[in-house]
């Protein structure tokens, strides 16, 4: 039997915020007996329910999600990490037999979990508070600036309001002397530790966009502002990078009396389609996704994939 057959099994699915992909992924880890390894970067949060959009209570009781609830908001989390406890949990499952569905939109979690992670010079206490000081006085604009400068390729890559991965980048050139697209060049991120059918949900762009508006006032209306507002109530900084995600900044700064309702939800709309659009860019470069539009008229077709692949 080839090396390859003995490896875990894992199905992926992928694709922009509001695509459908944690309501598929339950009725398959459902129908086939799995169980599901959130490969989301927002939802290890405890308390940020709402804005990250989790499984319900009854979802998670029928099937098991892991890496869900794992941390509190001020708690640093790296997508190393979650590859480590994401290792941990699929050998376990595969010993026992049980179907593996990862699924989420943080594409790079998903880098980390199935191709390898680049590991660059350890993290460096005093330059890092420099750079997080840089912030403070001339703004995140002035940060990617910089990394554009000494970095043009990874500037590219990284979004300017990415504040910890742009530290990062500079981090790694600081200490190496080296820009970190060049030292991820090299590394090649060619890990193959399993056999994995990867599936990604695709809806047309105007389709898309409204599927996301629609989701931003259900989340409005299921109390989104009371657990931000809860948060912050709870001492927990609108500065920490959770914080600063999608609806949760948007919404600190309206509670802060910064913006009006109204406005604060248009924005929370506008960038929501602009982060969709950031992920369908990172996840259109793999070519061994099979795209799929996830009516339910396709979903007898994806369950014959998964069926033929496990």
């Amino acid at each position: 039997m080839p090396a390859s057959e003995n490896l875990p099994r894992l199905v992926a699915i992928v694709g922009p915020t509001a695509s459908g992909k944690s309501s598929l992924a339950f009725r398959l880890a459902r129908k086939f007996r799995g169980e599901i390894v959130s490969a989301d970067s927002m939802q290890i949060y405890r308390k940020m329910n709402i804005g990250t959009a989790k499984p319900s209570p009854e979802e998670r009781r029928i099937v098991s999600h892991h890496l869900i609830d794992i941390l509190d908001p001020d708690q640093e989390y790296s997508a190393a990490l979650f590859r480590k406890e994401a290792e941990s949990i699929i050998a376990r499952l595969h010993r026992d037999r049980t179907p593996i569905f990862a699924v989420g939109g943080t594409g790079l979690y998903f880098k980390a979990l199935t191709s390898g992670l680049f590991h660059g010079p350890g993290a460096q206490p005093e330059l890092r508070q420099a750079l997080k000081e840089k912030v403070r006085r001339e703004g995140r604009a002035a940060l990617h600036q910089e990394l554009q400068r000494l970095d043009p390729s990874a500037a590219a890559r990284i979004h300017s309001g990415d504040t910890f991965r742009i530290i990062r980048a500079l981090e790694v050139y600081f200490q190496s002397s080296k820009p970190i697209s060049l030292l991820q060049k090299e590394h090649g991120f060619r890990e193959t530790p399993y056999k994995i059918l990867k599936i990604g949900l695709f809806w047309e762009r105007e389709e898309l966009y409204r599927r996301i508006e629609e989701r931003v006032d259900q989340m409005i209306a299921a109390g989104l502002i009371e657990e931000v507002q809860s948060l912050l109530q709870q001492g927990f900084s609108r500065d920490l990078k959770a914080m600063k995600s999608l609806g949760y900044r948007h919404l600190a700064a309206h509670l802060h009396g910064e913006t009006g309702l109204p406005e604060a939800v248009a924005l929370i709309k506008r960038d929501t389609r602009r982060f969709a659009k950031r992920q369908m860019t990172w996840f259109r470069a793999d070519t061994e996704i099979r795209w799929i539009v996830p009516t339910k008229e396709n979903e007898p077709l994806i369950e014959r994939w998964v069926k033929d692949f496990l």
